[in-house]
């Protein structure tokens, strides 16, 4: 896979200087991991790598993160981070219309997912979740970020969006199962590719959306 425009950058912060303060070093070493995964994957990561990355010495990364699945972690974290934010302004958005809302918040997780596949694979794939590895900084913004979602699909049923009939935590799993599956399908490549997105978004939310 491709270097991503993000990876790029951090790496070329990270190669232009390596005058950062002590306190900074954890980011720094979170940055350049985000970068690894997003360019060879999970199994391309390792602290020794990272610290060579870096240019640290090999037990630097350990005063940070005590083994690579605490690492993981931490970088999904980040990940669910950030999506959460990225809702958060789109749902705070009031020029819009409910229904412009919620065909956007289809078309940014699915942006999120396929744009950056390989943090999207670790944020929600097994090597976390099918373990026992996931620790209390993963679950404090993971969890957060679908009830965030919950929070939202109740909304859209009160303004007559969404069948107000149906469970809304149900109504929530079954919305977050469609973009996911749309995600899968478009970074899996098993079926669909990129120029099949928009028409599948525009499907799914008019079988969502009452008239």
């Amino acid at each position: 896979m491709s270097t991503t425009s993000a990876s790029k950058r951090i790496m070329a912060s990270l190669s232009s200087s390596n005058n950062y303060h002590h306190g900074d070093l954890h980011q720094t070493l979170l940055d350049a991991a985000s970068a690894m995964v997003a360019e060879e994957g999970i199994d391309g990561l390792s602290l020794r790598k990272l610290a060579e990355r870096v240019g640290v010495s090999r037990t630097a990364p350990y005063h940070h993160f005590k083994d690579k699945q605490t690492l993981l972690c931490a970088i999904a974290a980040e990940g669910f981070r950030l999506r959460t934010k990225q809702a958060q302004v789109l749902f705070a958005d009031e020029t819009i219309s409910p229904q412009q809302r919620f065909r956007s918040f289809f078309r940014d997780y699915i942006a999120f997912a396929t744009k950056s596949p390989q943090m999207y694979e670790l944020m929600f794939g097994g090597t976390i979740w099918h373990s026992e590895h996931q620790n209390d900084e993963l679950r404090q913004v993971a969890y957060p970020c679908f009830q965030q979602q919950l929070g939202m699909t109740k909304q859209w049923q009160q303004q007559g969006l969404l069948p107000a009939d149906q469970d809304p935590l149900r109504l929530a799993q079954v919305t977050w199962g469609t973009m996911h599956g749309i995600a899968r399908l478009v970074n899996d490549g098993v079926y669909a590719d990129s120029s099949h997105v928009a028409e599948m978004i525009d499907c799914a939310v008019a079988l969502f959306v009452r008239k």
